[in-house]
């Protein structure tokens, strides 16, 4: 690989070991306080295990959503297999999976049974009982053609679940042991993130802890500008309960509905009446839920599109409607009806890594780069990397895991932080030349510190003047204090909200702040195949350079500053009218800023630009 001459120079003169580390909150205070002092110690370690275990209970929650769409996917997938082609899918499987530790495949009139297991060491005769006992139950229920499913229970230093389910037609049936390791594996990791224990240590890089500056106290304002309603279906309404309904609850409104099922995305319902109206359905709501909020089922059309092409695009994969709430708050689905992204249009995380084994990622990564250790894969080795990809980029509609922001956009993995997180200056800023030179239009920086290096900053100018759009995480120390690479003039800094649209209670803030996304227990992928929520400003960022990459998918000709402008002005206004410090222009909006950028419609302040490239194009059709 060559390196620009200014790279080898500075390599010469020994650039400086400034370590930039992954932007998990580092606090999670509930509000900036105008006084610097700290908080003491005993609340301040409550307020973050309090966002740890919140990030641990997502996690398992996605974990056994997972674990039934594998056992559904086994008996299909056996249906017509003979034992030596069970036997190979089943190695396979677990070869791929291992967090999959025991299956056992059956008849359920007790003909036929065949068992694979993987190593599993009880610690002793009493978690062996537990295991067989859960077993037994998993074999009663599966036998009465009834799904079983177990609480967690410790054998060793892991959790365990046992799962069960019978075929539709209930003559055969499966059941797996899971191993939940990857709670061992999110809960390690926040407890080095949220600054639970000494991380990095002190020792390796010679690290400081950073104390906010200032924190100023605010109130925080919400709510998304519902104005313009002209367009929306006459017999549905949008609701978010301020309480989700019980069952009783929804057999009465299906009851005075006079319908059978609502749409749930999130925490938003979807109702529709054969018999009312929306103003009908707005005051019977209001008058007897008393809901947070209501607003109409908008219908929207597309530039060219036909009209049947309109609807809310709802992706099939499992962990979209119930916990990925992320997306439908930033119009996601909706934009997928401007585009769905283009796999020319590279976007590039410069991260930990990349696991490129996950099945929910296959075909979406390039080959990328490894600078921790070059010649080799830049295998994920922390997580972080696998997550923040996931969010750009995970296979959408393929009835597994969680759907990505983009369809069709390349992920270009660039392993620069080590197996403990950090890195180097010089690693980040090689890490973003070589993906400047091979290819990126889009480069994600979950990362940062506070101290503004020359070194990463030329390496910043460099990929900016090649048109490359630069996105960073603020930071997760709730502080004022400019967090770099974000606040560099040519980066685009992202700050985090959580699911009520509030500024997250740990998300950096300040004048450099462009805009916000969601950061608050996002759910993406994890190494191993599996699934984790984990929260932070490096979940945000990940949003932004997805729209990024969308935006370029579908309107080649902007530039890197057009994309940024665009994004800035095609928001969800938070906060005091226009910029502030505190959510920047606002919370992403994809469907908004893909209409502005849509070919047909270029926004008033490209306009001079958009003519040129029109005549442009004219021009070389008729010249040769």
């Amino acid at each position: 690989m060559s390196r620009p001459r200014w790279m080898n120079w500075a390599l010469a003169a020994g650039a400086g070991a400034l370590a930039l580390t992954l932007l998990l909150p580092t606090s999670n205070r509930t509000m900036p306080r105008p006084s610097a002092l700290q908080e003491n110690p005993q609340k301040e370690h409550a307020s973050k295990q309090r966002l740890k275990v919140q990030d641990i209970k997502a996690t398992d929650l996605l974990t056994r959503v997972d674990a039934k769409q594998h056992l559904g996917m086994m008996l299909n997938k056996t249906a017509t297999m003979n034992e030596a082609q069970i036997t190979r899918y089943m190695k396979q499987l677990q070869d791929s999976h291992g967090h999959i530790r025991s299956i056992q495949l059956m008849n359920t009139n007790g003909t036929s049974s065949k068992r694979f297991d993987r190593t599993v060491k009880p610690a002793g005769r009493l978690e062996q009982q537990k295991l067989n006992h859960t077993w037994n139950l998993a074999k009663q229920a599966v036998n009465k053609r009834q799904s079983f499913e177990s609480s967690s229970f410790p054998m060793g230093k892991e959790k365990y679940f046992v799962v069960g389910q019978p075929s539709k037609d209930g003559k055969r049936a499966v059941i797996a042991l899971f191993s939940q390791n990857v709670l061992n594996a999110v809960e390690e990791h926040q407890r080095k993130n949220l600054r639970m224990i000494p991380y990095p240590r002190e020792g390796k890089f010679r690290i400081e802890s950073v104390h906010p500056d200032t924190l100023n106290e605010i109130t925080v304002k919400t709510g998304h500008d519902n104005a313009n309603a002209s367009h929306f279906y006459e017999n549905e309404i949008v609701i978010r309960f301020r309480q989700d309904p019980s069952e009783h609850d929804m057999r009465i409104i299906h009851s005075d509905l006079k319908t059978q099922s609502a749409r749930k995305l999130g925490y938003t319902y979807v109702f529709r009446s054969e018999t009312m109206n929306y103003k009908q359905l707005h005051d019977y709501f209001g008058s007897k839920w008393n809901p947070l909020y209501m607003e109409p089922h908008y219908m929207y059309l597309t530039n060219e599109a036909p009209a049947e092409q309109t609807d809310v695009t709802i992706p099939n994969d499992v962990l979209f409607s119930d916990y990925q709430w992320n997306l439908p708050a930033i119009e996601t689905n909706r934009g997928w009806n401007i585009t769905k992204g283009n796999k020319d249009v590279i976007v590039a995380v410069v991260d930990t890594g990349v696991d490129v084994n996950h099945p929910d990622l296959k075909g979406k990564l390039l080959e990328g780069y490894n600078v921790v250790k070059p010649g080799s894969k830049p295998m994920d080795d922390v997580g972080h990397g696998t997550h923040v990809a996931g969010i750009i980029g995970a296979i959408v509609n393929n009835n597994e895991g969680v759907a990505g922001m983009s369809w069709y956009n390349k992920v270009l993995p660039v392993k620069v932080l080590d197996n403990s997180g950090s890195g180097t200056t010089y690693a980040v800023a090689e890490g973003i030349i070589w993906a400047a030179d091979h290819g990126a239009k889009v480069i994600n920086m979950s990362l940062g510190n506070y101290a503004d290096a020359q070194f990463l900053h030329d390496a910043i100018k460099y990929a900016f003047d090649r048109d490359i759009v630069l996105i960073a995480a603020t930071g997760n120390d709730n502080t004022e204090r400019p967090g770099y690479p974000a606040a560099y003039p040519e980066v685009f800094a992202v700050s985090a909200t959580d699911p009520d649209m509030n500024k997250a209670s740990y998300s950096n803030y300040g004048d450099y702040v462009d805009v916000t996304a969601p950061g608050s227990s996002i759910a993406s992928t994890y190494p191993d195949n599996q699934y984790a929520a984990l929260s932070g400003t490096s979940m945000a960022s990940p949003h932004v350079a997805a729209l990024a990459g969308l935006i370029r998918s579908l309107n080649p000709d902007l530039s890197n500053t057009e994309v940024m402008d665009l994004m800035r002005q095609s928001v969800i206004d938070l906060g005091d009218p226009g910029h502030d410090k505190y959510y920047g222009y606002g919370q992403i909006d994809v469907y908004k800023a893909l209409r502005a950028a849509s070919g047909s419609s270029a926004p008033l302040q490209f306009w001079p630009q958009h003519v040129r490239q029109q005549m442009d194009n004219t021009l070389k059709k008729h010249i040769r």
